[in-house]
């Protein structure tokens, strides 16, 4: 199933895409009771919007090999040897959905990035989860873009504008839910060329390892959200383009890039 939130006129709504060529409306949420409506509308007359606002925004960090050994290359640091995963935090301000401009602000350098991640969505509340039953609370998948401007992630010692700024986080398209996160294939395309491709089997700590650390620690809750990094060397993005991350069963993630007006 595919769960998108989508707004036709002056309504919000959840929905069920079919074929992704028509939306079911459904009156609630995936995350409580809900009803499917006899209410449809073709895809391409609803806009997409965040599939979900996440409460807590989590986001794990150098989660893969190559790009574990690109940073340390980059940032002129020893390359970090985890042995478990590193969780940090992205705020609500930056979401922006599928469609929507990224927005490249005027003092940001051309080191500005695109860094494509499978996105865990919780579905229900939990705490103390093991790596073995971690799962069992998610909801489903999405995809995300952890813009990047380098320059002041280097700067700034934080990443409090160089991950954070407003429109550097798109999300979406939607949510796809039974899905094995450990075996799926991402695509990075920027105008239409392949960037990198990548398998979600080499994350150095997958999706279920994430999570239970997280709950050792913080309740998680319906709609908080975990994303899960991103692999290679990022490539740079420039206003004028358009920037499509692919990940098998889910769908593609697409938007352009815009210069801060």
């Amino acid at each position: 199933m595919k769960w998108c939130r989508f707004q036709i006129g002056d309504t919000v709504s959840y929905g069920i895409v079919e074929d992704e060529v028509r939306v079911i409306a459904v009156s609630g949420t995936p995350f409580e009771t809900y009803t499917v409506t006899a209410t449809t509308y073709p895809l391409s007359a609803v806009k997409l919007l965040v599939p979900v606002i996440p409460p807590t925004f989590y986001a794990g960090g150098l989660n893969y090999p190559e790009h574990v050994q690109w940073w340390a290359q980059y940032s002129g640091t020893p390359p970090r040897v985890a042995t478990e995963p590193g969780i940090g935090y992205r705020t609500n301000n930056a979401l922006i959905a599928y469609d929507e401009p990224i927005i490249k602000p005027k003092d940001a350098s051309d080191e500005f990035q695109v860094e494509g991640e499978l996105v865990a969505v919780i579905g229900k509340k939990a705490r103390h989860l093991s790596a073995e039953n971690a799962l069992s609370c998610v909801l489903g998948y999405t995809i995300g873009n952890d813009v990047s401007q380098r320059t002041w992630q280097i700067q700034d010692g934080s990443l409090w504008r160089a991950k954070n700024s407003d429109a550097f986080k798109p999300m979406g398209p939607w949510i796809a839910t039974d899905l094995d996160p450990n075996n799926l294939e991402t695509t990075i395309r920027i105008n239409g060329q392949v960037q990198i491709r990548f398998n979600t089997r080499h994350m150095l700590f997958n999706a279920a390892s994430h999570i239970a650390k997280i709950s050792r620690y913080s309740t998680l809750h319906p709609g908080d959200v975990v994303w899960l990094g991103a692999e290679g060397a990022t490539p740079n993005m420039r206003p004028g383009d358009v920037v499509e991350i692919e990940i098998s069963g889910i769908g593609t993630l697409r938007n352009s890039v815009v210069a801060e007006a």
